[in-house]
Parts: C-alpha cells; sequence; structure tokens
C-alpha cells in the first residue's frame, strides 16, 4: 500500500511539473515571439525613418536650389505675383554724383597740456570701420504681410532703409540743416541729437549742422537766427522734453527757405514733422530741383496722435502713452475718494485718431469708459454711454472716462475754424461730457462728483522713454544714410518691424489715418471697458473699406 501511495504521489509530481513546463515554453516562447515581433517593427520604423530622413533631405536640396523654403506644406490658394516698389526720388540720376565708398568713420579728440593750462592743444585721430551690413538695390520689405485666401496676388514694397555701399555726397563737402515743426512730442531732441551725431560721428563731415529755430518761419525770420548743432551742444538734450529748436505752425515761404539753403550751402535738409510739415518739405524738395539744387531733403514723421499712415508707429507715441497712465491714475483716485458717485474724466490727445486713448485704456485697465473719433458717440438709449456710466458707477462706486479730443463730432458738430497749420478747431469734448454726465444722473435723482484732467501739454512734453529713444536713433540715423546715399523727398519710417524709407507723395496721400473701429484694437478697448459696442453695422455683402474680406451673412 505504501508503494502505491508513493508511485501515485510520482504521477502526480509528475504531471504537475509537466504542466509548468509547458506553461514555462508557452511564456517563454510568447515572450521570444513578442520580441521578435517588435524588433522587426523597430527595423521596419527605423528603415521608414532612413527612407524619410533621405526623402526630406533631398526636397530640402531640391527647393535650396529652386531657392524655395525648406520646410512647410506649399498652399495654392495664397500667392504674391508681382511687386510695386516705392522708389524714392535718386539725386544720381539728375547730379554728378560723388560716388565714395562708405566706411564708419569714429572721431576722438585728444587734449595735450602744454606749459601751462591756459594753452592747449586738441589732437584728432580718425578710426575707419567697415560696415557689417549695406543694403543693396530693390532690397525691399513687403507692405501688406497679411495675405488671404483667393485675394489679390500683387503688393508694394519699400525699400529698406540702412548704408548704401557708395555715397553720393562727399562727406567733406557737406553742410545740413535740422528743423522741427508743429506741436511737441517725446522725442524731438533725440531725433535732433542723433542725426547730428551720425552726420559728424558716423560720416565725419567736414561742413556744419545748422539747427533752424522756429519751425519754417526760422529760415528767413531775422530774429530766429540758426544756431550750429555741435556735438557738445547737443549731448544731453535727449534728457529734456520738447526741442532745443523751438517750433511753430505756419511760416511757411518757399522762395525764402530755398534761398536759405543756397545762401548756406545747405546739402542735406532734415525736415522733422506731421503730414502737413512733410508736404512742406516735399514742395522744398520740388523747388531744389527746379533750381538745379544738389540737395536731398529727408523727413522723420512726428505725430503724438500716431495719425501718418503706414508706419507701424511714430516717435513719442509709447512715451504719450506712458504718461496718460499718471493721469488716468490720478482720475480714479479721483473717482474713489469723492462721493458720491465719483467719476473721473481724461482727455487725451487725438485729432482724428484715438490711438494714444485706446492704448493707454488697455495699459492702465482702470477705464469704464474710452471715446475715439473714429467710433461714434451715443449719449442715451440702449447703446448710451451715459446708462452704462450709471450701471457701473453702481457696481463699483466709481468710473473714470477716456476720451480723446476729436470724439464727439455727431453730437457737438464740426468746427469750422483751423489753426495756422490747417487743422480744424475741436469742440471741448471734456466739458461736454461733464457735463452731460452731471445732468444725467440730476435727471435719474443722483448726484455725480465729476472730476476733469485735461494733462494733453503734460503728455506731449515728458522726455522719450527708452523704448522711443531707441526708435529716434534709429530713425535719425537711416535719415542720414538715406541722405547721404543721394535719395530725396523721402521719409523715414518703421514698418512691418523694419526700417524703411517711403516717398513722401505717398506717405501724405493718406494721412492722416485713423484707427479701424472694426479691428482688434477697439475690440479689446470695449472688452476691458464694457461699455456697448456702437460702431455702425455693415450692410450685408458690404466690404469694410479698411479690410478687403467680404463681411460675415
Amino acid at each position: 500500500m505504501t508503494t502505491a501511495l508513493h508511485s501515485k504521489d510520482t504521477t502526480t509530481a509528475l504531471v504537475a511539473f509537466s504542466a509548468a513546463l509547458v506553461t514555462a515554453t508557452a511564456a517563454t516562447t510568447y515572450l521570444l515571439t513578442t520580441r521578435y515581433e517588435q524588433s522587426k517593427e523597430r527595423a521596419r520604423a527605423w528603415k521608414q525613418y532612413q527612407r524619410e530622413k533621405l526623402l526630406k533631405e533631398k526636397t530640402a536640396e531640391a527647393r535650396k536650389t529652386m531657392k524655395e523654403p525648406s520646410s512647410g506644406t506649399l498652399i495654392d490658394d495664397v500667392f504674391i505675383d508681382k511687386v510695386f516698389l516705392w522708389e524714392c526720388q535718386d539725386l544720381r540720376k539728375s547730379f554728378a554724383s560723388a560716388n565714395v565708398a562708405n566706411h564708419m568713420h569714429f572721431q576722438y579728440e585728444t587734449i595735450h597740456p602744454l606749459a601751462s593750462t591756459a594753452l592747449q592743444r586738441k589732437n584728432s585721430t580718425e578710426i575707419i570701420t567697415q560696415y557689417n551690413k549695406l543694403i543693396t538695390d530693390h532690397e525691399c520689405i513687403l507692405g501688406d504681410i497679411v495675405r488671404k485666401p483667393n485675394k489679390q496676388t500683387n503688393t508694394v514694397a519699400y525699400m529698406r532703409a540702412g548704408p548704401r555701399r557708395y555715397l553720393h555726397f562727399d562727406p567733406a563737402q557737406v553742410n545740413a540743416a535740422i528743423v522741427t515743426c508743429g506741436g511737441l512730442c517725446p522725442g524731438l531732441n533725440n531725433v535732433i541729437r542723433e542725426i547730428t551725431k551720425s552726420l559728424y560721428q558716423l560720416y565725419a563731415i567736414g561742413g556744419k549742422v545748422y539747427g533752424i529755430r522756429g519751425g519754417y518761419r526760422g529760415f528767413w525770420d531775422p530774429e530766429l537766427e540758426p544756431v550750429e548743432l555741435t556735438l557738445d551742444l547737443v549731448e544731453n538734450i535727449h534728457h529734456g522734453g520738447g526741442t532745443v529748436l523751438g517750433s511753430s505752425r505756419g511760416g511757411f515761404d518757399l522762395d525764402k527757405i530755398l534761398d536759405f539753403v543756397r545762401d548756406r550751402k545747405i546739402s542735406q535738409l532734415f525736415v522733422i514733422g506731421g503730414d502737413g510739415t512733410h508736404r512742406g518739405a516735399f514742395r522744398i524738395h520740388e523747388g531744389c530741383i527746379e533750381r538745379g539744387y544738389n540737395v536731398a531733403v529727408a523727413g522723420i514723421p512726428k505725430t503724438i496722435d500716431n495719425d501718418v499712415d503706414y508706419i507701424d508707429q511714430s516717435f513719442g507715441f509709447q512715451s504719450a502713452v506712458e504718461a496718460a497712465q499718471v493721469a488716468i491714475r490720478s482720475a480714479k483716485t479721483e473717482a474713489v475718494c469723492n462721493l458720491p458717485n465719483g467719476i473721473g474724466i481724461v482727455k487725451l490727445m487725438g485729432r482724428s485718431a484715438g490711438f494714444i486713448a485706446a492704448h493707454s485704456t488697455m495699459a492702465s485697465s482702470d477705464v469704464d469708459l474710452c471715446l475715439v473719433p473714429e467710433v461714434p458717440v451715443v449719449l442715451d438709449g440702449e447703446t448710451g454711454c451715459l446708462p452704462h456710466l450709471m450701471r457701473r458707477v453702481k457696481q463699483q462706486g466709481y468710473a473714470v472716462v477716456v476720451v480723446a479730443e476729436g470724439a464727439g463730432e455727431e453730437v457737438l458738430g464740426t468746427s469750422t475754424e483751423v489753426d495756422a497749420s490747417g487743422n480744424k478747431k475741436l469742440p471741448a469734448i471734456g466739458e461736454f461730457m461733464k457735463k452731460s454726465i452731471e445732468e444725467y444722473f440730476k435727471k435719474h435723482g443722483e448726484t455725480a462728483t465729476v472730476k476733469y484732467i485735461d494733462p494733453s501739454y503734460t503728455v506731449r512734453t515728458v522726455p522719450a522713454n527708452a523704448a522711443d529713444s531707441l526708435y529716434c536713433m534709429q530713425l535719425a540715423q537711416n535719415a542720414v544714410h538715406g541722405a547721404m546715399a543721394g535719395y530725396t523727398g523721402f521719409s523715414v519710417g518703421l514698418c512691418n518691424n523694419r526700417m524703411v524709407l517711403l516717398p513722401i507723395p505717398e506717405l501724405v496721400a493718406t494721412s492722416p489715418r485713423s484707427m479701424n473701429a472694426r479691428g482688434r484694437t477697439w475690440e479689446r478697448v470695449i472688452g476691458l471697458t464694457r461699455q456697448p459696442n456702437t460702431v455702425p453695422e455693415l450692410e450685408e455683402g458690404k466690404v469694410d473699406p479698411k479690410d478687403n474680406q467680404p463681411t460675415p451673412h
């Protein structure tokens, strides 16, 4: 019996061992099979990767040969087939050119004391440095960089600014003049300084740089004798606001200006001003050509309202927006602290364009109502700004209003009076809004405590901030580069974040520009203020003048 039991246990053990062996074998087989399949998949994937890599390399090489980009998806409903370059007039086509090779010239003056400190001798050392980048002919910046499917297939392009390989003028023979016209703007002194420094330090001109005092009138008014601008004189002027040359509106007398150019042997004239000033600069350019004067006339766009067309923005604009923040914070403090129903109103610059008001509103995020010239002002009713203000006051206890000086013509009427520059005189929109708010609250049995702040001249007289200082330097240097190369009747600006030269007739043809009331900027403003959108809707099928995309149904 014992033997039978032992035999049974052995059999059971053998069966269990066999089952375990079978299981282990199956598991091993499965593992080996899985690893083999994975190895095959990796090998297949590697071969596929190698094929794709080889294909990409061949495609990139082919595109390189064909001057096509090495990556990206080719789309067949967006393309450009024609580029029309806005060329600036070139003096080299009408006058003999000096054809001087262009290099940077750095001059250093060292003082050597002699026997006494009263007698000293100055030695001048000049270092010539090659430019790393010189601009070639037809190097340009495309004007319209937003391309829409199945739309126009051509675009304009602007001449790229910068130093050219050869100079039209011999720097040793150059006399230059600088004039500032129109209202004040942050950065004017920066531009004056950088033009002067570029002429003397980059080009080592042998003549003088005249600063014309008091705008165009300074060319002929005996009480406004020009000042000679030197490196020492302009060294620190950028730390102050305004213009060391003074400015004025009007005073344009073409014949007297041309006589000044002739008598002082001016070969380069730099005019800093807005669209009206630029129109005058182009008349000077035409007058020089008619008289046979080999003179380059260059403009630098100046408008605190940011309303010169085509350029990304005008110098001083960012500084003005920054300075406006102080007034908006003051208005908020007044509104919060003065009971009952405190409301602070800030009037900012903006005759025909609301850029300063809109950007200041977005920068502060404390504004409850923004009024600009491009958007109709509706006082009462469902989309009225006065009911909106009352709602905001009831919600938070106060409200802040920012209004551009040119807003509200639809409720105030259009003035027929003009100033010396031909600009129409504007109604007092700030005072009108203050009175309207007080009357509206009174009509509804409430009392509004309204404080009105007009920081216009504070905003326009501040020194340029860091961003504008850099921009002014770029504008000034490129104006000098363009003039030295022989271009005339042009202005400089930042277009699509690149410095360009623009023909003055094209620049002023559509200036002053206005903000797109159906664009992203105004959408952001009403998103912040939560005010009613009073921009009229386009009729079905109509096209927005500022956008060639048809209006959605």
